[in-house]
């Protein structure tokens, strides 16, 4: 649908997932071409039985483009050691394109500074909005 309106640059589309959107993302990210750049909020890696072709493990090593992961340090859904963490880690960006900021809250930490850091990496990697 994007791609058939005129006021849309397809060449500059962003990925946002939150909790199982960004935990899923992975999958998505690997084998769709059309996004440029994602933030994840509050996501991890799950630990539940998946099938095979659509097991994040599967697709995480496979994401090259710049990612940006916001959690919070006491997220009860995905823990910051077991499941933040080494969903970062598996990232197959490069270090240079990748960042992890940890924020003090829970699983949810919509606030002013997350809002600020999202919009700051949507700029970084495609361009503030109207090109100034």
């Amino acid at each position: 649908y994007l791609e058939t309106r005129n006021d849309i640059d397809r060449t500059k589309m962003a990925y946002f997932g939150f909790s199982w959107g960004a935990a899923v993302a992975p999958v998505l990210l690997a084998v769709e071409q059309r996004f440029h750049v994602a933030i994840l909020g509050a996501g991890g890696l799950e630990f539940q039985r998946a099938l095979p072709e659509v097991d994040t493990i599967n697709f995480v090593t496979h994401v090259r483009i710049p990612v940006l992961m916001a959690n919070g340090r006491y997220d009860n859904f995905f823990l910051l050691d077991s499941s933040q963490l080494p969903l970062f880690r598996l990232l197959g960006t490069p270090e240079a394109d990748k960042r992890h900021d940890i924020y003090e809250t829970g699983h949810v930490m919509f606030g002013k500074n997350f809002v600020r850091d999202s919009l700051g990496w949507l700029d970084k990697y495609l361009g503030p909005v109207g090109g100034r």
